[in-house]
């Protein structure tokens, strides 16, 4: 018996959409990660891209647990000596939306150049309306 390595050729990949109104930001987002990993295929391998294309809407309507909204902290720095930057989960929320979902997912993924290539998979929008429509995303309960 011999073990089976997935080969890019072998992957073929189907776009899916999510709709973030009313769900929770973390359950969310794991879901969102194994399904651009392609941890729920048969043939996932962890040294290939297996994984599919997920479209996120309505990400504007997303729900955080508990205090999160005003205690979660996101950083980012500049670099520069006082560059560092602290925005709430709530400020983010108004500002940025689909921030919010892609800082989630991308946390959740390897950090490694696979991963970078397999974060290129997440398309993020804060309303309802994509521009993804020819790829015919099937719906997807996450």
């Amino acid at each position: 018996m011999k073990t089976f390595h997935a080969r890019k050729e072998d992957v073929k990949k189907t776009w899916y959409l999510v709709d973030a109104e009313g769900k929770v930001l973390g359950r969310l987002a794991t879901n969102i990660a194994k399904i651009l990993r392609g941890k729920h295929k048969p043939i996932f391998s962890p040294h290939v891209d297996t994984g599919d294309f997920v479209v996120v809407v309505n990400a504007e309507k997303i729900r955080l647990t508990g205090n999160k909204l005003k205690g979660k902290i996101y950083y980012r720095y500049s670099g520069y000596p006082g560059g560092l930057k602290a925005i709430t989960a709530e400020k983010l929320l108004v500002r940025k939306p689909e921030e919010l979902i892609r800082r989630a997912v991308k946390g959740m993924l390897p950090k490694n150049r696979l991963g970078r290539k397999i974060f290129k998979k997440l398309k993020v929008y804060a309303g309802p309306d994509h521009p993804h429509e020819a790829q015919q995303p099937e719906r997807l309960e996450a």
